[in-house]
């Protein structure tokens, strides 16, 4: 049977034959950040696909349809083996993190769901929480793709420590100081030496952490303005025209060291045999 990295060997040994090097390595860089982005990319297209052609005299509402939509991929990816039960469990772990946030934000006003729908939790839809997943669920699976390592990793109780104070910060500065300029600055401090090396075909490349979260929180807020475009979710004032305020980089840029984390609690034996094996 073939497997998905079989069909990554024979593209990568077609490319390394008929490319330069240096263009091969661009391809297969971009090639496995979508294969590993590949939830999220199935989950925003239902987002914004669905939003051009529901009716709403339709049986379904369209949130819940999405909740089909979400969990029915989910179910697909893991038995055709496009994802490991391992990812799986990040998903879950990040599902219900982030599930809680979305309730209290939602219901403190931050932003709203504008459509009906029956699968709800306190005027949060179910799918929501698998939008967030994806996040966790693209960490996991770009670790994996990528053979990835982490030199001078952090203690993980200072990692730990850290994922807390910026969660607990989602809540805590609706009615206290809000912390985030102080959280930027420790996600340095903790973080600063710390090297992410990514293998592509047989040579590593270095990139330090903190600017990986940066890009990244980039593309996530792209991928946010999907959501508000297609009015599936809108900002307190804002309409389906208007972008998301560039302010919300500095959101996503903490919320990913939320998800990493998150990931390291179900990848943590992995990383740290990586870790031993020589580069």
């Amino acid at each position: 049977m073939t497997t998905t990295q079989d069909i990554e060997r024979r593209i990568g040994d077609w490319m390394r034959a008929h490319l330069p090097a240096a263009l091969m390595e661009f391809i297969v860089f971009w090639i496995k950040q979508a294969w590993a982005s590949i939830y999220s990319i199935i989950l925003l297209f239902g987002i914004y696909f669905s939003s051009q052609i529901w009716q709403a005299d339709w049986a379904v509402a369209r949130y819940d349809a999405l909740v089909i939509w979400a969990v029915g991929w989910q179910i697909i990816m893991l038995v055709f083996k496009l994802e490991t039960f391992q990812e799986a469990k990040v998903i879950l772990l990040f599902h219900l993190i982030a599930t809680v946030m979305e309730v209290f934000k939602v219901n403190a006003g931050s932003w709203h769901y504008p459509e009906e729908g029956y699968l709800k939790l306190l005027n949060v839809p179910l799918f929501s929480g698998f939008m967030y997943a994806s996040v966790g669920s693209y960490l996991a699976r770009v670790i994996r793709l990528f053979d990835m390592r982490f030199t001078q990793y952090p203690p993980f109780w200072m990692t730990l420590l850290l994922a807390s104070a910026i969660y607990i910060n989602f809540f805590t500065h609706h009615f206290l100081p809000d912390l985030r300029w102080i959280l930027f600055v420790a996600t340095l401090l903790v973080f600063f030496r710390t090297r992410i090396l990514f293998r592509i075909g047989q040579k590593f490349y270095g990139w330090p952490l903190p600017a990986a979260a940066l890009l990244s929180s980039l593309f996530m807020w792209l991928a946010e303005n999907v959501g508000t475009i297609s009015a599936t979710w809108l900002y307190r004032g804002q309409t389906p025209d208007q972008w998301v305020s560039l302010a919300k980089l500095g959101s996503w840029y903490l919320l990913l060291y939320v998800s990493f984390v998150s990931v390291t609690l179900v990848t943590r034996d992995v990383m740290q045999r990586r870790a031993a094996e020589p580069v």
